[in-house]
């Protein structure tokens, strides 16, 4: 490890810890996280144009955004009965999203899908700011708009875009981290609770908070009733929610996994990832198997240098856990990179080593990469899109 991936300290001895990056100092990282998004949906709107679609269609009224917006607009109970008999239940959605959604609708004149559009816009960009804080907090300024340039411009960063919970969820989660190395316990606790409201993966934010809770009780030798209430807090979220569905449908410790189980997801420990990949590279699918093989290579690279890195347990944890529920999911193969968009601290070495270059290289190199996601997203959004 190199001196220059070393942590900074989070505060000096007798120094006020400094509070959360406001406008001033997070502005250039949330100016280049809007020019991106911006780029990238007018890139979509042209695309979509010429293929003869709806790009706001294609971003609020397709896919998953009609699930959240069937929750926000008449409840939980609607499922669908597939050929196979599979059941798919909008129980399997969590209600963070379908909430505001509704409360949108009822405030504004918006249907339920275009505040669905609206929460994922402001949330994308509170995200933005909480990615900053916590990459600026550990490795300065300029690691913290490149951490956010970065997760801008990752290939389905169109996603933050969508009305969708990714964008939502990441942002409970950068501040929840943040919280987490300023010990802001309750902080901490209550926006993992509502991270757990958001999706399933809310876990990891929780293990988070309870690890470092843990560690910090053991440096201290004490147990606050700050410390305390942060852990209590922290899975209250999910599991009221799973309580809740399980009391519904009649199975109160096993419903929601039921639930999940008809949607195909469970999770085996990544063996039905691997079929899926040795299937293409054994078939006419062969190039599309290496790039998911080169993939995995590049996300046990990242998690890798993550650990040298030095990055603190609680953001190790947190990204782990994240890596782990996506790769090792049973179903949905072509949903994996959409469900790594919150493990944004595999992006802090890149944007390390990214803050040592001069400014007018992480500008071309940005750029470059980010015309390249845009394009993407017009093709992925126009095609299969999310599944």
């Amino acid at each position: 490890m190199t001196a220059s991936d070393q942590i900074r300290p989070l505060s000096a001895p007798g120094v006020p810890e400094p509070g959360p990056p406001g406008l001033r100092r997070a502005g250039l990282a949330l100016a280049v996280y809007a020019a991106v998004r911006l780029t990238g949906l007018a890139v979509l709107a042209a695309w979509s144009a010429l293929a003869g679609n709806d790009a706001h269609r294609l971003l609020s009224r397709r896919w998953d955004s009609l699930w959240y917006a069937r929750v926000a607009e008449q409840g939980y109970g609607w499922e669908v009965v597939l050929p196979d008999g599979a059941v798919h239940s909008n129980l399997a959605f969590f209600p963070l999203l379908p909430w505001l959604e509704r409360l949108g609708s009822w405030l504004t004149p918006l249907a339920a899908p275009d505040v669905g559009l609206v929460v994922s816009a402001v949330a994308s960009l509170a995200a933005a700011w909480g990615i900053f804080a916590v990459a600026e907090r550990l490795y300065g300024a300029a690691a913290g708009v490149a951490a956010v340039a970065l997760w801008a411009v990752l290939p389905v960063g169109i996603v933050q875009s969508m009305a969708y919970s990714e964008s939502l969820f990441t942002a409970l989660a950068a501040w929840a981290l943040y919280a987490l190395l300023r010990e802001r316990w309750v902080t901490a606790g209550l926006l993992a609770s509502l991270a757990g409201l958001t999706r399933p993966v809310g876990m990891a934010v929780t293990a988070a908070v309870l690890v470092g809770v843990v560690l910090a009780a053991c440096r201290e030798r004490r147990l606050t009733p700050s410390m305390a209430a942060g852990a209590l807090l922290s899975p209250l979220g999910a599991g009221a929610y799973v309580v809740w569905v399980g009391a519904r449908t009649g199975d109160l410790f096993f419903g929601y996994l039921s639930v999940q189980e008809g949607w195909g997801n469970g999770f085996d420990g990544g063996l039905a990832f691997a079929r899926f990949i040795g299937s293409l590279l054994a078939g006419p699918g062969f190039w599309g198997g290496l790039g998911l093989v080169v993939g995995l290579a590049l996300l046990a690279w990242l998690c890798v240098r993550c650990v040298r890195q030095g990055q603190p347990v609680v953001l190790l944890v947190y990204a782990g856990i994240v890596v782990v529920l996506a790769v090792c999911a049973s179903g949905y193969f072509g949903s994996k990179p959409r469900l790594l968009l919150p493990a944004f601290p595999l992006l802090l070495p890149l944007a390390v080593a990214l803050a040592r270059w001069s400014a007018a290289r992480r500008g071309l190199l940005l750029a470059g990469v980010g015309l390249l996601s845009a394009g993407y997203a017009g093709f992925w959004l126009n095609g299969s899109g999310p599944p």
